[in-house]
């Protein structure tokens, strides 16, 4: 039997490239909430897969994109600090960019200053011919001593084999960080408030999303009346005017009541269990500034 490797593999990208289908692809669970929409993942997310000779420790970190407030400007802030005491990057490009894009050059920019070993991944080969892909991957390879380059559908999961094995060739011979069945770091109640979030991300127009946030009040694990295990869980979702509020409880409370309903059907598939969730909406006009929640978005290095 050969050696046992392990090590931190941060995935670093703009906003709305795949990042986070590609974590879910890799680890098999759905542990990064998706939705196609800019900034959907605000913290650092960690996704550990288990393989017969390696342990890989994924970091999906938020798109870089231009910081408006404090929130985002944190959120670009972990993105980048994410990388500095990992093993590998994996930048994530769109196999439609027809050049190295403002925001790729800044990213290729802090990868240039950590000179850390990066496997390119072109992602989305589905929407372009191989001729466009071949002078992608040209453009690219002038850039940076990639340890490779890899074409990929995160979506399909073509080229996902691949991937692992040349990550896992790539990482060093290292312990194994986390016990074998835990495949995220995330809590009951951040799994939680991301699934409430995605499906509003969802479900919502898209000038009311970035200005939601979830935070769970009750988590408390009982018994239903046929004596089976159930979740009670009670959340808000607040959101940064009025005029939004009345947009995400919707027609007679249409709106509320289906964000309530498919969170619900994906927590219970994530925890195993039944779930009894309750939803209400307030407003709380500058939370994107405010210390106080912005902190929980901070990662600690």
């Amino acid at each position: 039997m050969g050696s046992f490797k392990s090590g931190f593999v941060a995935i670093l990208g703009r906003t709305n490239v795949g990042k986070s289908t590609l974590l879910n692809s890799l680890i098999g669970e759905k542990i990064a909430i998706m939705a196609n929409k800019p900034q959907t993942t605000r913290t650092q997310i960690k996704g550990i897969l288990n393989r017969e000779n390696s342990q890989i420790v994924f970091l999906d970190t938020p798109g870089i994109h231009k910081p408006k407030t404090k929130l985002s400007s944190i959120m670009v802030e972990t993105a980048f600090s994410s990388s500095k005491d990992v093993d590998l990057i994996l930048l994530i490009v769109e196999a439609t960019s027809k050049e190295i894009g403002k925001g790729d050059r800044l990213i290729l920019g802090k990868i240039k200053e950590t000179k850390k070993k990066t496997i390119l991944i072109i992602n989305k080969i589905d929407l372009v011919k191989k001729a466009e892909l071949l002078k992608l991957i040209e453009i690219f390879s002038k850039e940076y001593d990639f340890e490779a380059i890899i074409p990929m559908s995160a979506k399909s999961r073509e080229g996902k084999e691949e991937l692992l094995q040349i990550v896992e060739e790539t990482l060093e011979e290292g312990p194994r960080y986390y016990e074998e069945e835990t495949y995220t770091d995330q809590t009951i109640r951040m799994i939680v408030e991301e699934t409430i979030r995605e499906k509003a991300l969802k479900l919502l127009d898209d000038e009311v999303p970035h200005g939601i946030y979830v935070e769970v009040q009750k988590l408390k694990k009982g018994k239903t009346m046929e004596n089976k295990p159930i979740f009670n869980i009670e959340a808000t979702i607040f959101c940064q005017r009025e005029s939004h509020k009345g947009i995400i409880i919707g027609r007679k409370g249409s709106k509320l009541k289906q964000i309530g309903i498919y969170a619900r059907e994906d927590l219970e598939k994530t925890l195993g269990e039944k779930v009894n969730l309750q939803t209400w909406v307030k407003v709380r006009k500058d939370w994107q500034d405010e210390e106080t929640i912005i902190k929980k978005f901070k990662i600690d290095n």
